[in-house]
């Protein structure tokens, strides 16, 4: 019988859960909602789009009683959380204008051919230092950042996590009697 290591099979659900809403998220707020990405934005995504696989397969490996491997995975998924943590404050930060944003940081529009000035007068430029929303003062980049942070902090504490034996029935003394 394998025994689940249960921090990290939690901690690699809870990452690939939190993880796929938050691109979920992110894809209504476009397709939906209307509002187009900047490239600071589809770049905050990549974290997301690996994170979400490595964490799935942490909790593989934890289901199936690799500890160690499922610590050193949920170490990988935390690094890349908080990689998307770092660059969600970022953008934050370019968002209200505490530091200067990429030079390339303007959106193009799709250009289809035909009448190129046409195609370029129609296309809606989105811009990486304007927060098209917030919510209680936060932009979209500013609430992945707390969420990107929240898990690494998830995914890290779970991979250095040591002790995964299970309790007793008579508690987890390990005087004899």
């Amino acid at each position: 019988m394998t025994t689940v290591a249960k921090p990290q099979f939690t901690a690699g659900l809870i990452v690939a859960l939190v993880g796929a809403a938050t691109l979920a998220g992110a894809w209504y707020f476009q397709l939906v909602v209307g509002l187009a990405p900047c490239p600071l934005c589809l770049e905050q995504r990549i974290p997301y789009y690996v994170g979400v696989p490595v964490a799935l397969i942490a909790v593989l490996l934890a289901a199936r009683g690799s500890v160690g491997g499922s610590r050193v995975v949920l170490g990988l998924a935390g690094l890349l959380m908080a990689a998307g943590a770092v660059l969600a404050a970022y953008h934050a930060g370019v968002e209200w204008h505490w530091w200067a944003g990429p030079t390339t940081c303007s959106g193009a529009g799709p250009v289809q051919g035909g009448n190129l000035l046409t195609d370029l007068s129609t296309a809606r430029v989105v811009r990486c230092d304007e927060a098209p929303w917030r919510l209680a003062g936060i932009s979209l980049a500013g609430y992945n950042a707390l969420i990107a942070a929240a898990l690494a902090l998830i995914a890290l504490t779970a991979a250095f996590k040591s002790d995964n034996r299970p309790a007793t029935a008579h508690g987890s003394s390990s005087v004899s009697q």
